[in-house]
C-alpha cells in the first residue's frame, strides 16, 4: 500500500540541544490536536465518509504519520544530549523519571495521549468540520512554538509543519463543499 523512503518528509535539523522546546513539541506528538491523534482520527472517519472523500482523508492521514515522525525526530535530537539537570530544568523531570529519553505519547502537561481524542460522529458535514477545527488548531500551535523558539533551524521544519496544517484545512475546506453538494442530491436505488 506504501512505498516508505528511509528519509524524513522534510529535513529536521536543530541547533542546539533544548529540552524545553523538546516538552513544548511534546504537545504536537501526544497531545489532543496533535499528529498521531490526527492520522488516526482522519483514517478512522474514512469509512463513514461518501466516496468521493474518502482518499482525501486516506491521503492527508497518511501524511499526518510522516509529520509524527518529524516531531520524534525534532523531540529526540532537542533531548539526546541532555543531562538530567536540563530535563529537570525543563519540565521534564516526571518523563525522565518513567521513560529516560525515550519518547512517549502525552501532552506538553504529561497528559498521557487517549483515544478521546479522535473525534468521529458518523455525519460527513460535522466529521469534515472537525478536521478543518483540528488542522486549524495545529497550525496555531505550530506558530506558538514557533514564537518560543530561538532555534532557527528548528523553526525550519516546524514553518514547513504549519504550513502543510494550512494546505490540509484547505482541502478539508473543499471537501465540505463536495458533501454538501452530495447532501443535497436524489439517491435513487
Amino acid at each position: 500500500m506504501w512505498t516508505y523512503e528511509k528519509k524524513l518528509q522534510y529535513p529536521v535539523r536543530v541547533s542546539t540541544c533544548n529540552p524545553t522546546l523538546a516538552k513544548y513539541l511534546v504537545e504536537q506528538y501526544g497531545g489532543a490536536d496533535g499528529e498521531l491523534a490526527a492520522a488516526l482520527r482522519y483514517l478512522n472517519q474514512r469509512y463513514t465518509i461518501p466516496d468521493k472523500v474518502i482518499g482525501l482523508l486516506t491521503d492527508i492521514g497518511t501524511e499526518e504519520f510522516a509529520h509524527l515522525e518529524m516531531i520524534a525526530t525534532m523531540i529526540y535530537k532537542l533531548t539526546k544530549d541532555a543531562t538530567p539537570e536540563m530535563m529537570k530544568a525543563a519540565g521534564l523531570d516526571a518523563h525522565y523519571a518513567s521513560h529516560d529519553s525515550a519518547l512517549f505519547y502525552h501532552n506538553a502537561s504529561g497528559v498521557p495521549w487517549t483515544a478521546s481524542y479522535i473525534q468521529a460522529k458518523g455525519d460527513p458535514i460535522a466529521d469534515i468540520y472537525e478536521d478543518i477545527a483540528a488542522e486549524e488548531k495545529a497550525r496555531a500551535t505550530y506558530q506558538w512554538i514557533i514564537n518560543l523558539s530561538d532555534d532557527p533551524d528548528l523553526n525550519d521544519g516546524l514553518r514547513y509543519l504549519r504550513e502543510r496544517e494550512i494546505i490540509h484545512s484547505q482541502r478539508f475546506r473543499e471537501a465540505a463543499e463536495i458533501l454538501k453538494d452530495e447532501q443535497g442530491k436524489k439517491r435513487f436505488f
